[in-house]
């Protein structure tokens, strides 16, 4: 078995579900189209690393045509944190001793990303790929440290430093990534790099 896991978090791709703030600017399915897209780009990455186990987990029921021959699961969890922790705590327990955790809307993060991502646990507790937001698009660890998970407010401009801040604290090493931007709002899809596929369709400017 690999000793190289990648976690990758899923929402299904439903209209009306996924990207919300962007659906209130070009529609839901605008917004459907986008995410649909963005988790394509994901795949089409994660097939090309080499030498790592690949565990999928949607938010809310298995799609056997996406990512096949991959193990998949159901996300568990009332929050964004008791979800991701549940989900690494699995592939400790499973005997992986790198492991790192990512979205799927992200157009820019690709294989070279994701292994520079799980070759950092090489000599370093943990990694973050900062979002400009002031979160993070990717987490890895090479043990469990339930804190990272705990009394975070997510999806806050504060959720790297803070989390950071802590781990520091408690003396754990901590490399990051390049920063890369998700896609939330219009702002983010006119900045993006496949703003040009969408322009067309949504009249960016």
């Amino acid at each position: 078995m690999s000793e190289k896991l990648l976690i990758v978090f899923v929402k299904n791709i439903l209209l009306g579900k996924v990207k919300t703030r962007l659906a209130k600017t070009i529609g839901d399915f605008g917004a459907f189209e986008v995410y649909k897209e963005l988790v394509q780009i994901t795949e089409a990455e994660t097939e090309r690393l080499d030498g790592v186990t690949v565990h999928i987990y949607f938010s809310d029921q298995i799609i056997e045509s996406k990512w096949p021959n991959k193990q998949k699961f159901v996300q568990s969890g009332k929050d964004l944190g008791e979800r991701m922790q549940q989900a690494f705590q699995h592939g400790f327990d499973q005997g992986f001793t790198k492991i790192i955790g990512v979205g799927s809307d992200l157009p820019d993060l690709n294989a070279d990303l994701m292994n520079e991502g799980l070759n950092a646990l090489e000599n370093s507790d943990t990694v973050f790929g900062p979002s400009e937001d002031g979160g993070y698009y990717l987490l890895g660890m090479k043990r469990m440290i339930n804190c990272i998970f705990e009394n975070k407010e997510w999806s806050t401009s504060g959720l790297l430093s803070t989390t950071t801040t802590e781990l520091i604290s408690k003396q754990y090493s901590i490399q990051l990534l390049p920063e890369l931007n998700d896609i939330d709002t219009i702002e983010d899809l006119k900045a993006s790099s496949v703003s040009d596929k969408f322009k067309h369709l949504y009249e960016l400017s």
